[in-house]
Formats: C-alpha cells, structure tokens, sequence
C-alpha cells in the first residue's frame, strides 16, 4: 500500500467515525428531548412489560406504585386513567383478575380516584420495603413474597402515614405478581389508629 493510500484510507476511517459519532450524538439527544417531552403518565406507560417485566417482588411494587402515584395525581385525565388500570392489571395475580372483573374494576377504581381527590387527598411520598425487608416462603407449592411501603399523604393539611403489606405469588412463568394487600396503621403527630379506608385501592 502507497503512502498516499494509506493517507486517504486514514482519512476516510477519521471521517467515518466522526460521522458515525455526530449521528450517535444526536440520536441520543433527540430520544432525552423527546423524554423529556413526556407526560409522567406516558413515561410510567412507556414500558414494555412483556420484554421488560420486573425481576423482583420489590420491583413489581415499585413500578405498581408509580402507578397509583398517577392514578391520584391532578392532572391524570380519564383516559389516562384507564390506561394505568389496564398497565396496573398486568402485575396482578390471575386469581386477584378473576375477583376484579375488567368492567367492574375501571368503574371502581374511578370512584375511588375521584374519591380520594374529592377528599382533598394527595399522595406526598411512597417508600418500598428493602431488598433485605422482603418476606419470601412456600405455601400449597407456591412461592410467595411480602413487603410493606409506607405512605405519606396530606389529608385536610396534615401529613398522615400509611402503611400496605403487598404479598406476591410467582405465577408459571416465575414473574412475581400482585395477589393482594392490606392496611396497617395510620399514624400522624397526635393519632395513631386503624385505618383500612384511607386510601381504598382496588383489591
């Protein structure tokens, strides 16, 4: 090979790769604009369950929650609403499905959506159960998983604290799905009491 050759094919492998660079630089650029065009409802939706689906109990409830952090905020519109329910139904167990019809279960959890901003509601915070907090065992040749998370919610201009204990089954296909929960206590700075109708998600 020539000097001059090997000058040109330098030069073309320079030219190449800054082309190839610029591209790479603007596509990345383009996808962060189009982020962070989204709607915090689109970018709940914008994962694909079925080729990203959460690997663990604590994953499944940390996207569950932001969720229901959509399903309570301002500006989430019917639409929306539907959209996060139907998101939402994908996490659960069959059997929670089957006591949860589809109709059934749309028509409740607007009632409760609208509820909840009636009543002034507003969800402040969630936090979710460490790895190292997550209860596993077997029960009639099912694994099972519990975690708690702990909710903040202002209520009438004070700052309450709920608590849900999620329990998850593993289904054929070894993802943890939602079987149900429940509530513990409520607690603010001058009350503690029992509080199973705080926030009344659909069960």
């Amino acid at each position: 090979m020539s000097k001059t050759t090997k000058i040109v094919t330098i030069v073309l492998l320079v030219v190449i790769t800054g082309v190839v660079g610029v591209f790479a630089f603007l596509s990345d650029k383009d996808q962060q604009e189009r982020e962070a065009a989204m709607t915090q409802v689109e970018k709940v939706l914008n994962r694909d369950l079925s080729s990203n689906y959460p690997g663990t109990p604590r994953e499944v409830i940390r996207y569950y929650v932001e969720l229901e952090k959509c399903f309570y905020a301002d500006d989430t519109t019917d639409e929306d609403l539907e959209a996060l329910g139907m998101r939402a139904r994908e996490l659960y167990d069959k059997e929670l499905l089957e006591i949860n019809g589809l109709p059934d279960y749309l028509i409740n959890l607007k009632a409760d959506v609208e509820r909840f901003k009636g009543q002034g509601r507003k969800i402040v915070n969630v936090a979710v159960a460490s790895s190292i907090n997550v209860d596993t065992f077997q029960e009639d040749g099912y694994e099972f998983a519990r975690l708690t998370c702990s909710y903040n919610i202002i209520d009438e201009g004070v700052t309450k604290q709920m608590g849900k204990v999620y329990l998850l089954r593993r289904d054929e296909n070894r993802l943890w799905k939602i079987y149900g929960w429940d509530y513990v206590k409520e607690n603010t700075e001058n009350n503690t009491e029992d509080n199973a109708d705080n926030v009344n998600l659909i069960k």
